[in-house]
């Protein structure tokens, strides 16, 4: 396996168990990117030579593949490939020498890491505020393992409570009655549904696929999670939301008190 950069306080969790083995806390407080790096680095742990890696988007998960291309260029990783859930994973894994391949070939992949927007205490997530919720769920339910990596701020009570954006990757056509209908959805939970921007341009941010996002700001609880998904696909327009439920085997929680890992049993 992996040499370890985490530190040395880690402790674990079992979900349904409900079982924790505490840790003394870190004298010092650490930056976000800092516990980010932490929590992918011990991630990188579970990866094993001759693996096919689903290789993640985002802030945490880029420090995830950076570490995989420092290992194989050890030596210590081999037979490696990745299987990436963006242009901008593979833009950044082909940069660190990591082989690749896609789905069609690899059908099934050993392990997956990748970060996550929210994660709710039975491990539930909230992911694509980075734009690559599709590609990322397609490669993340074709994993045997699907590991994600998190600093405690992305912890909630429940899916919706950071007040933060759930994403809905629709069709550019009639995009504005589909945002009408996801509202009406969810008009319990007070949504409001917003086309993503492009702060830059000012234009609809597409997605590699070629559609937009519509973000999702829920002010109540929107109840269960699998039926609320169902609910969203049913919608015509709409090709993938971001709620990502019972997919999560492990999730690794980066905090000043240390790491805490998380399995779903």
């Amino acid at each position: 396996m992996a040499t370890a950069y985490a530190p040395h306080f880690i402790r674990s969790e079992n979900v349904a168990a409900d079982v924790t083995t505490s840790s003394s806390p870190s004298p010092v407080t650490m930056v976000q990117d800092e516990l980010k790096k932490i929590a992918a680095y011990k991630a990188v742990e579970f990866v094993e030579s001759g693996m096919v890696v689903g290789l993640g988007t985002g802030s945490t998960a880029k420090h995830a593949v950076d570490r995989i291309g420092e290992l194989i260029q050890q030596g210590i990783l081999t037979d490696i490939i990745g299987i990436p859930t963006s242009i901008k994973t593979q833009e950044q894994a082909l940069s660190v020498n990591i082989p690749l391949s896609d789905l069609e070939t690899h059908p099934v992949i050993d392990l997956a890491i990748d970060g996550a927007d929210e994660v709710d205490p039975d491990l539930n997530l909230v992911k694509g505020r980075g734009g690559s919720l599709l590609r990322e769920k397609m490669i993340e339910f074709a994993s045997k393992r699907f590991v994600v990596i998190v600093d405690e701020s992305k912890l909630v009570d429940h899916i919706g409570g950071s007040g933060l954006a759930m994403p809905v990757e629709v069709v550019p056509f009639c995009w504005k009655f589909t945002a009408q209908r996801l509202e009406l959805l969810f008009e319990e939970a007070d949504c409001v549904a917003k086309l993503r921007i492009c702060p830059k341009t000012g234009d609809p941010f597409v997605t590699d696929n070629s559609n937009y996002t519509i973000d999702l700001y829920f002010k109540k609880s929107i109840g269960d999670l699998k039926a609320a998904g169902d609910a969203i696909l049913r919608l015509p327009g709409v090709v993938e939301h971001g709620l990502f439920v019972d997919m999560a085997t492990t999730v690794i929680i980066a905090g000043d008190g240390g790491v805490t890992v998380k399995n779903k049993s």
